[in-house]
């Protein structure tokens, strides 16, 4: 498993369990687009407390939330950087979405609540 974060060209923050798409073997293998399983948009609750230095809450939500599949394919060219999430969003991620049954998460840096 292989948990990032994701900003989109549409700007869109996206955390999922990725793989890469690639084309070719060895010196010739190219990364043309990647598998995200179980995406889900992240989305800050209250994006002052981040400038006050305040604990920040976020919320998860099913990225194309009416697909029939948990793994969705995006091509490369629409992703502008993949980076490593916080701890904490990870922690997140894991409990409500992968082994949990939510479909729609909230979370403050520090406590957990459902949002039904």
């Amino acid at each position: 498993m292989s948990i990032k974060l994701l900003m989109l060209k549409s700007g869109e923050d996206i955390i999922a369990d990725v793989d890469e798409m690639s084309v070719g073997e060895g010196d010739e293998k190219r990364i043309i687009g990647y598998y995200l399983n179980k995406a889900c948009v992240v989305k800050l609750r209250n994006p002052n407390a981040i400038e006050n230095k305040k604990a920040y809450e976020v919320s998860l939500f099913p990225w194309i939330p009416l697909s029939a599949e948990d793994t969705v394919p995006i091509v490369a060219d629409w992703v502008i950087t993949i980076v490593e999430p916080v701890e904490k969003l990870i922690q997140m991620y894991v409990e409500d979405v992968i082994n949990g049954s939510s479909n729609q998460s909230s979370s403050t840096d520090e406590q957990r609540e459902t949002d039904q």
